[in-house]
């Protein structure tokens, strides 16, 4: 009989966003199934196997099946998939007002969020003017990003149109601004640039490898 061996896949990235004094969302990506376990990847950690009926970081497994697992946080029941992006659990109210960034090795930026209720990872960009996102990342979204303001911009390989947009939503955490503006890029980007037209709305302040964005009244 052959032995059971975690499926491993490469959308694992999920990192941890904390929104202080406000009830806050946690992502949660399914890395393999072992011996009738969920390899869960909660908030970025490292896949840890839970069984039915076991709870880790307050995600509770309520079945495992051959390429997925049904997961339990705060009442609320979700199904996490193998190969899928990892799926928000928890509140979404939005209601937040401030949350607390962490850089990464390299003094990036790097979190998750929402963009009108997808999830996609975020870079910060201080000098970007807008949020800024790959066609592809606007088409797996499902944006009507060619409806929009056509723009000519300036790439490695000269001068290619891209599109204007609003956004419905973009979301940190729990915190939530509405009508941003963004430009879709002809190429693909490795994350969403994180620009103005959504910083704009916050005081941002940061100390050493952390950086906290509370929302303008």
């Amino acid at each position: 009989m052959q032995a059971h061996r975690p499926h491993l896949t490469a959308s694992l990235l999920a990192l941890a966003l904390w929104a202080p004094g406000a009830a806050w969302s946690q992502a949660v990506s399914l890395a393999g199934i072992l011996g009738g376990k969920a390899l869960l990847v909660v908030n970025g950690s490292a896949p840890r196997g839970v069984a039915a009926g076991e709870t880790h970081q307050g995600v509770k497994v309520v079945s495992v099946g051959r390429d997925e697992a049904v997961i339990e946080t705060q009442g609320a029941r979700s199904t996490v998939r193998l190969g899928e992006a990892p799926v928000s659990v928890g509140a979404l109210t939005g209601s937040g007002s401030k949350v607390v960034l962490r850089s990464d090795g390299r003094g990036h930026f790097v979190n998750q969020g929402l963009i009108n209720g997808k999830v996609m990872q975020f870079m910060v960009d201080t000098g970007a003017t807008t949020v800024a996102i790959g066609r592809p990342d606007a088409d797996r979204m499902g944006l009507d990003y060619k409806n929009g303001q056509s723009v000519q911009m300036n790439t490695a390989n000269g001068t290619a149109q891209g599109w204007r947009m609003r956004l419905d939503s973009v979301r940190i955490g729990d915190v939530e601004v509405k009508s941003v503006d963004a430009i879709v890029t002809p190429q693909a980007m490795p994350y969403v640039l994180l620009g103005n037209s959504f910083l704009g709305e916050f005081q941002m302040t940061r100390t050493n490898d952390q950086m906290v964005l509370e929302k303008r009244r």
